[in-house]
């Protein structure tokens, strides 16, 4: 069940411009959360912003209690939150979502991520490789300036791709040619993704052709976290064009079998 904290941020830092980590401590909401699960964060006690932000668990320090996520500052909310100092206590939710990444049933694993869609894939890829799993991870960048991450991705996988679309770090192109190219060899038993649609898309595609188990973790706007507001749904595969159904991100998510979603 998700919890209501009122959570001591303990550190602070601003990964690059705009982008902030934070660490709080969070002990109830840290014990039942899972890979794949996110927050619901009240930025202020102000009327506006009235909504919470969701936002994704980056990772989980179980043994101190620790929940440490990462958001980038887009609007209003978000730059309230970027001014929270050491020490200042924040209204949170968590965790939220019912559908998280599962991994039992794999042993070689590829995980792809895009952009600031990377960080829910931090705990997935760390709780992977602690169960033994072969993690290989694709992260994708506009370019040098944005990369982030690499060396706790690199502590945390077996084998790290990371890409840029100008070729100004590491190599040039998209993270999923570079998964593509090592499929055949790698014969990896799922992907995992989580990033800018348009890269989902091409994972889904690819998956859904070549019959590879795929589990994407979906972003879209929540009001409510808890699927009342309604505001954050995404079709399902099999819905008829007359009647289409529905799946809500924050309550059947956000991280959906590829198969059974239309993105």
């Amino acid at each position: 069940m998700p919890k209501q904290v009122l959570a001591k941020l303990v550190e602070k830092q601003e990964i690059i411009k705009g982008i902030f980590k934070f660490s709080v401590k969070a002990s109830e909401i840290v014990e039942t959360s899972k890979p794949g699960n996110f927050i619901e964060i009240r930025v202020t006690d102000q009327v506006e912003p009235f909504l919470r932000r969701p936002i994704s668990i980056y990772n989980l320090d179980r043994k101190n209690g620790i929940l440490e996520f990462i958001f980038q500052v887009k609007g209003k909310g978000t730059e309230i939150l970027s001014k929270k100092e050491v020490g200042d206590k924040i209204d949170i939710i968590g965790p939220l979502g019912y559908g998280t990444f599962k991994t039992e049933k794999y042993n070689k694993l590829a995980v792809i991520g895009g952009g600031i869609g990377i960080f829910p894939l931090y705990e997935l890829s760390k709780t992977a490789k602690a169960q033994k799993k072969q993690v290989n991870c694709y992260l994708g960048f506009r370019s040098k300036d944005f990369v982030m991450l690499e060396k706790e991705f690199e502590e945390v996988t077996d084998n790290l791709i990371i890409t840029t679309d100008d070729g100004s770090y590491k190599n040039k192109g998209f993270a999923i040619d570079y998964l593509i190219n090592d499929m055949e060899k790698e014969k990896y038993d799922c992907i995992y993704a989580c990033g800018p649609l348009p890269m989902l898309k091409a994972v889904q595609k690819y998956a859904l052709e070549n019959n590879i188990e795929c589990q994407l973790s979906l972003e879209e706007k929540m009001g409510c976290g808890l699927g009342v507001c309604l505001g954050c749904a995404v079709k399902t595969a099999q819905s008829p064009k007359d009647a289409p159904e529905y799946f809500h991100v924050c309550k059947g998510g956000p991280v959906f079998n590829a198969k059974d979603v239309e993105i």
